[in-house]
């Protein structure tokens, strides 16, 4: 397959990179032959044991070091970054709390956070959280939610979503259709809900149609398994749920990416590159191949498999067509910002908005 093959399809992909600060070799190769649409960077991409300026230029060097080994005009360099121990920068950027103890000054947070990714060359943050809090043992959602129902979390993120993208930081709602009620952490295993389409109609999907009717223009979407919905795929690979409720019924006429495929809720899934097309013919558009449960590099396998079956036709051409305009159109409105520092007093104001987080933060949640 020639080099030029897979980039062709570079778009439906977002990458993690290794953990180091530095763009490694590999993973320089892998930008520049498949061209993914984005980039995203967890807390290993930074240097946290050095002063503010010493390690933006760091940074600055390494987001200059994507950008030329994709060779795009628009990319997306995206990151976590929600509050609470989802927070992957080093000091002196603000630590805030989780979601939860946000909510009542969630404008003045998003425009806070926005204001400091997009100085750190960020231009997609993959936040907020839409899912609601309504299972105190769930292990992975609770307070990252903004609240216990759809009109909490409504009322939350609607004006975190507006303040951040004021900032040229693109938003992106997680984890539809809503996983603030599993059990099983996502990151581990595969959760599998009882709920009907009635019942995630009158809760989980609430804050999802809302944000879409506001403008909403990326989501996430989660590996759950709905069997009174779908009993075979999850929702990372559901027709049912990307084309039928997500698309047809909520109106969602934006673009729709995979959690991280190397998840343990997928353990198994993607070990076949034909999912990847699977995910594309269900309605969803991009796959995130992440380091950090995975090799990256499987992102060639899986560009390898779209391809072929473009090519022999058994991926049909109008969902790839539609699919492909969708990243483009919004890739083309993806503001590109430039690493720059900020003052000290902006930190210290923004310091003063809301409660901040002080425990550790992690590598990947």
């Amino acid at each position: 397959m020639r080099r030029d093959s897979i980039a062709s399809v570079g778009h439906h992909f977002f990458i993690g990179l290794k953990p180091s600060p530095v763009l490694d070799a590999q993973d320089r190769a892998l930008l520049a032959e498949l061209q993914p649409a984005g980039v995203i960077l967890f807390k290993s991409n930074f240097r946290h044991d050095l002063p503010y300026e010493a390690w933006l230029e760091i940074h600055a060097r390494l987001i200059n070091d994507i950008r030329a080994a994709t060779g795009r005009p628009h990319m997306w360099i995206g990151i976590d970054h929600e509050g609470g121990r989802v927070c992957r920068t080093p000091l002196p950027i603000t630590r805030f709390d989780y979601a939860v103890h946000l909510a009542h000054q969630s404008a003045k947070v998003g425009a806070a956070m926005g204001r400091e990714l997009a100085s750190l060359g960020i231009n997609l943050d993959f936040a907020p959280v839409l899912d609601i809090h309504t299972n105190p043992a769930n292990p992975v959602i609770g307070p990252r939610a903004f609240g216990p129902t759809p009109d909490a979390v409504i009322a939350a993120a609607l004006p975190f979503i507006e303040a951040l993208q004021n900032e040229n930081v693109l938003a992106c709602g997680k984890h539809f259709p809503g996983h603030g009620d599993t059990s099983i952490d996502s990151h581990l295993g595969l959760p599998s809900q009882p709920l009907d389409l009635n019942a995630l109609r009158a809760r989980e999907l609430k804050p999802f149609a809302s944000a879409i009717k506001a403008g909403l223009s990326m989501i996430m979407t989660s590996h759950i398994l709905y069997p009174a919905v779908d009993p075979v795929s999850p929702v990372t690979l559901s027709r049912r749920f990307l084309t039928g409720i997500l698309r047809e019924e909520l109106g969602f006429e934006g673009v729709a990416i995979s959690d991280d495929i190397g998840m343990g809720a997928m353990k198994g899934v993607f070990d076949d590159p034909e999912s990847a097309v699977r995910l594309i013919s269900a309605g969803s558009d991009m796959v995130m191949v992440c380091a950090h449960f995975t090799d990256s590099s499987r992102a060639r396998g899986f560009a390898e498999a779209i391809v072929a079956a473009r090519d022999q036709g058994r991926l049909d051409s109008d969902i790839l067509a539609r699919s492909k305009a969708r990243v483009e159109n919004l890739l083309s409105r993806a503001a590109t910002n430039d690493v720059h520092p900020l003052p000290e007093n902006t930190f210290r104001a923004h310091a003063g908005i809301a409660k901040l987080y002080e425990a550790e933060t992690v590598e990947v949640v």
